[in-house]
This record gives structure tokens, C-alpha cells and sequence, in this order.
């Protein structure tokens, strides 16, 4: 089983290494679109270029950094860590695009209902200060008018209705907006959440969390290239010492297939009898002597 997963394991760090790397492509190459709107098409194709290139460029330095020279070594090392501050930024512009698209509406909405909240206070003081202006009006009056103050109270209690109207009006608006947080505020409710835990604001919370994702995402996206490039190159070295011993093998092989020993032929008696009385008359005379002698 190990084995097996050593086997596809540079398959998972060259994948994990083009989704890390692709993710924060995109999503730099469409945030410095939107920072520079008036020429999205061409910001597009430029920081794409740039994205492609500094992946390359991360690559060759790894691969052949013992064998070039030492300014090509500085500029593209440079080059290779500007491109990664640029992607971050593009990814910052991104992500806080999309917070101010999500919070945009909540914004307006608590905007309004801070003003909503404010003119109901207003209107609370302008009725009890009727009120008391109507009381002091009253009692600056005697006993014995009651026509009078009869006459007084008639005069302010439309002004009075109105503003209870008014109030009215301004209460049901407010728990008609709070309504509206509230589903509004589902998008962005861990934000929320987060900011109330921290005593803190919504923009705070959010601002944190993106450094902290452009701060490991494009750093890991190279960091995760140069390893896939490790891995290819100790994959490589395993490939090219593993032939060499199969290789060795196949030569013993086919030697030993080459020489080939003679084979040996069974002799029977009377053949032998045969060569026997050949090297006798060969090399013995007749009468047991040997010729010459």
C-alpha cells in the first residue's frame, strides 16, 4: 500500500500544485482587472502572462540555478518574488471586491436604519417637548378659563397626532429594516460574528482574514512548484539508475545465450573397439613393434 502510494504521490503534489497555483491565477488576473477596469481585456492577458511566466520561472531556477550565471540568478529570483507581492495584491483586490459586493446592500441598510433610529429619537423629543409647552401654557392660565386652555389643547394636539403619526411610521420602517439585516446579514453572518466576539468591526475581521489567505496562497502555490520540480527530478534519477541494472542483466543474458558449448555425443562400445584397433595399426607395427624402431 505504501508503495502504491508513493507511486501516485507526485501525481497529488503536481495537482495540489496546479490548483493552488491555478486558484490564485485567477483569481489575481480578474482582481487587477477590476482595479483596472478601464482595460480589463489587456490587464487580463498581461497579469495571465505574468502568472504563466513566474511558474516557469520558478521552475528554472530550480532546475538549472548551479549552472547559470549570477545576475540571470538575481533578476528572475526578483522577478519570481514581485510577481508573488503583485498576485497577492491582485488576490486582495479580488477578495475585498467580493466583501463589498456581499456587504454593499447590508451597509446601506444599516446606514438607513441608524438615520431611521436618530429621527425617531428627534421626533420623541419634539413630542414631549409639546407636551411640556402645552402643560406650561396651561398652567400660566387660571382656574377660571377653562375656555381657554380648552382653546390651548385643540392648538397642539394635531401637532401632537402628527408626530405620532410620524413615530408611528418611523417605528414600523426600523423593524422593517432590522427584518432586512437580518436576511441580508446571513451573508455575511460569520463576519458578524467574529466582529461582536472581538469587539471590533466588520471591515477589521474581514481585512485580517484576507492578509492571512494572501499570505499562504501564492507563497504555497511556488512553494508546492519547486516541490513538484524535486520530486520529477528524484522520479527521473530512480528511472535512469533503474535501466542501467536491467541492462546489465540483459547483456549476461545474451552472452550466455551466444556461447553455446559443444555438445556431447554418446559413444558406443563397438565405435571404440573401432578407434582403438585404428590408433593401433596407426601407431603400432606389426608384431608389437613400433615403426621406425
Amino acid at each position: 500500500m505504501d508503495n502504491e502510494n508513493s507511486k501516485y504521490f507526485k501525481y497529488y503534489v503536481g495537482f495540489s500544485a496546479l490548483m493552488i497555483a491555478g486558484s490564485a491565477a485567477f483569481f489575481s488576473v480578474f482582481g487587477l482587472s477590476k482595479l483596472f477596469a478601464g482595460a480589463a481585456l489587456s490587464v487580463i492577458i498581461m497579469a495571465g502572462s505574468l502568472e504563466f511566466g513566474k511558474i516557469i520561472g520558478a521552475s528554472f531556477l530550480y532546475r538549472y540555478w548551479n549552472s547559470i550565471t549570477t545576475w540571470l540568478k538575481v533578476y528572475m529570483t526578483v522577478g519570481v518574488i514581485t510577481l508573488v507581492g503583485i498576485t497577492s495584491a491582485g488576490i486582495f483586490g479580488f477578495l475585498s471586491n467580493a466583501y463589498q459586493g456581499a456587504t454593499i446592500e447590508f451597509e446601506k441598510q444599516t446606514a438607513t436604519l441608524f438615520y431611521q433610529e436618530d429621527r425617531l429619537e428627534q421626533l420623541e423629543e419634539d413630542k414631549s417637548y409639546l407636551k411640556q409647552e402645552l402643560e406650561q401654557s396651561i398652567n400660566t392660565l387660571p382656574d377660571n378659563y377653562p375656555t381657554a386652555k380648552r382653546k390651548l389643547r385643540e392648538e397642539y394636539n394635531p401637532k401632537v397626532f402628527a408626530l405620532n403619526e410620524q413615530i408611528l411610521n418611523i417605528k414600523q420602517n426600523i423593524g422593517d429594516l432590522k427584518v432586512a439585516l437580518v436576511e441580508t446579514g446571513v451573508d455575511v453572518g460569520p463576519a458578524i460574528y467574529l466582529a461582536r466576539a472581538f469587539n471590533t468591526d466588520i471591515d477589521t475581521v474581514v481585512k485580517f482574514f484576507i492578509l492571512i489567505l494572501i499570505f499562504v496562497f501564492d507563497p504555497m502555490a511556488v512553494s508546492l512548484i519547486l516541490a513538484y520540480n524535486k520530486v520529477l527530478e528524484d522520479d527521473r534519477k530512480k528511472i535512469i539508475s533503474k535501466p542501467k541494472k536491467m541492462s546489465n542483466l540483459k547483456n549476461t543474458e545474451t552472452i550466455y545465450n551466444r556461447v553455446k558449448l559443444p555438445e556431447v555425443k554418446k559413444v558406443t562400445e563397438p565405435e571404440v573397439k573401432t578407434v582403438t584397433e585404428n590408433v593401433k595399426q596407426k601407431f603400432v607395427g606389426k608384431g608389437g613393434k613400433t615403426p621406425g624402431k
